[in-house]
């Protein structure tokens, strides 16, 4: 295997853009006609996110494979394109569970287990594991330099730099370089330290990263080179923009991709570029008008809990050549305020998923001013199953319609998953089993019914999503729901579980029970994305 290995780590602040920056690097050496492999390493204790708050760690990304993984493999994914797999993400909380497994099989032959070089192995054995053809694997380390947790991260990739050799490892460490208006000046200290930081556990970055908000003058470029020894032309600057997808065609104006492939002595040619400066285009002036669109949530605290929403709305807005302005709403606003006073006059109405009954009576109200008033409706997830609530309430005759996930009196229309098919296997669970990977996730068929609106919009008869839930709408009440007006228009293959609701009686009102925004990338705007965003831009010629 000549795979060679990148390891971006970052130093003085956290959320410097560590995801992006290698994300865009990714998305640049593939414009050199390379093949690529993202990674992320998080120092957490926790075996995944899947079962952290949205408003602390933010958006929880699903793979195909049904991997629960940081927010950053979908950088990875909408930048370069390549399906991110469970081999490319892995927390501390997994290395140490699998290591002490091994410790209890008595795998270690009675040794001492320590975390040299036990938890090191363990890591390197992560980063080596399910490489084929790749040229390079970019490997980001969470946290920042410094944290106790990130140490053994550290010291493993050092390990692994010295085992591969130089010729095939590149170490990138992003810092923050400050302007400090009174004096008038950019601020190199925080880059020296943060690199002293890093030699102290034996890595000499070889490429600085230094986020900044305006270009670098060229004598404290020099300064930064000659105190963290490193050539002049290896400090790049990492410039605030505008939109992020902006970030690939920056870095490389900076000779970003240049430095990399002339330290591993590849040559470097004028890459192609054009997708990208169409897309920088498409977001930042596009030619026909602006949407608002409403999304109605309940971790909004956060935002970073509904990443791949926002930028799969913004893809819509790429592909209709339109600026997509989101309205961020609380839904527990409107269990004590009018929702006419924050949803009229927008131009589309999406509830997306969650968990948990706080806030879900606000959502069923957004979602019923959207059909009476004709507003075009995106409910995802959970936002699907509080959109089959509603009409049941309001139209079907189940006037206590509701989630058994509420544990609360009335009808559950929506109840929780104990078994289904994956492929050939049946999964099952239990209703007091662990929360922990329990739920139905990764990649699932769907079948669509002919003439549908779901039909039109994929093209196709059947298509592949990714789920993230526990509880389904149950079709035992199909005659309700018949009543109430709802089509469900996609099904899984065995005809059992609902996938996609719509009402032909509206002009765009849609709900689906996965993740349509985990696949949609700016170079390929998920389908129903860019559908939405059309009936919002029809909805704006109305208001």
């Amino acid at each position: 295997m000549t795979t060679r290995f990148i390891f971006v780590t970052g130093g003085v602040v956290s959320s410097l853009g560590k995801g992006l920056a290698s994300a865009a690097l990714g998305s640049l050496l593939q414009a050199h006609n390379y093949k690529v492999r993202l990674r992320k390493m998080d120092p957490y204790l926790n075996v995944d996110p899947g079962t952290m708050s949205p408003t602390q760690h933010g958006e929880v990304f699903v793979t195909d494979d049904g991997a629960e993984t940081d927010l950053d493999l979908g950088h990875y994914e909408r930048f370069t394109g390549v399906s991110a797999r469970r081999t490319d993400s892995v927390t501390t909380g997994r290395i140490y569970s699998n290591v002490i497994a091994k410790e209890r099989r008595g795998d270690y032959l009675g040794a001492t287990v320590q975390v040299i070089p036990h938890i090191t192995d363990a890591i390197k054995a992560f980063i080596l594991a399910d490489l084929t053809d790749e040229d390079f694997c970019i490997c980001e380390i969470g946290g920042t330099v410094g944290d106790i947790e990130g140490l053994p991260y550290l010291e493993a990739i050092r390990q692994l730099g010295n085992e591969v050799g130089r010729a095939r490892s590149l170490f990138i460490h992003l810092t923050l370089l400050p302007y400090i208006k009174t004096a008038g000046e950019l601020k190199t200290k925080p880059t020296q330290h943060s690199v002293k930081e890093l030699l102290s556990v034996g890595i000499q970055p070889d490429i600085l990263l230094c986020r900044t908000d305006r270009e670098i003058p060229d004598n404290e470029r020099h300064k930064i080179g000659l105190f963290c020894n490193i050539p002049q032309d290896r400090v790049i600057a990492a410039l605030d923009v505008d939109t992020i997808y902006r970030v690939p065609v920056n870095y490389h104006n900076q000779g970003f991709d240049r430095e990399v492939l002339r330290y591993f002595n590849l040559p470097a040619q004028e890459p192609n570029l054009d997708t990208w400066h169409h897309i920088v285009e498409r977001a930042t002036d596009p030619k026909e008008g602006a949407v608002t669109i409403a999304i109605v949530g309940k971790y909004i605290s956060l935002l970073d809990s509904y990443k791949s929403l926002a930028e799969a709305l913004h893809h819509g807005g790429i592909a209709g050549n339109v600026r997509v302005h989101i309205k961020w709403i609380d839904s527990e606003v409107f269990e004590h305020e009018d929702v006419v006073t924050h949803l009229e006059g927008v131009h589309g109405i999406l509830v997306p998923g969650g968990f948990g009954m706080r806030g879900a009576e606000g959502k069923i109200k957004a979602i019923q001013f959207a059909r009476e008033r004709k507003i075009p409706y995106f409910g995802i997830c959970f936002g699907m199953q509080m959109t089959v609530i509603e009409s049941a309430r309001n139209l079907g005759g189940i006037e206590d319609a509701t989630s058994s996930e509420f544990e609360g009196k009335g009808t559950a229309i929506v109840g929780l998953m104990t078994e289904w098919l994956k492929g050939s296997q049946l999964e099952k669970r239990a209703k007091d089993g662990s929360l922990g990977g329990t739920m139905r996730l990764g990649s699932y068929p769907c079948h669509l019914t002919k003439g549908t609106q779901a039909h039109k919009i994929y093209g196709c008869d059947e298509v592949q999503e990714r789920h993230r839930h526990r509880y389904e709408v149950n079709l035992n009440h199909q005659e309700a729901f018949t009543r109430a007006g709802l089509v469900f228009s996609g099904l899984s293959p065995d005809g059992i579980l609902p996938e996609i609701v719509e009402r032909p009686d509206h002009p765009w009102f849609i709900g689906v029970q996965f993740h349509p925004e985990l696949k949609s990338k700016p170079f390929a705007p998920h389908p129903l994305f860019s559908s939405f965003i059309e009936a919002a831009k029809k909805q704006s010629s109305l208001v």
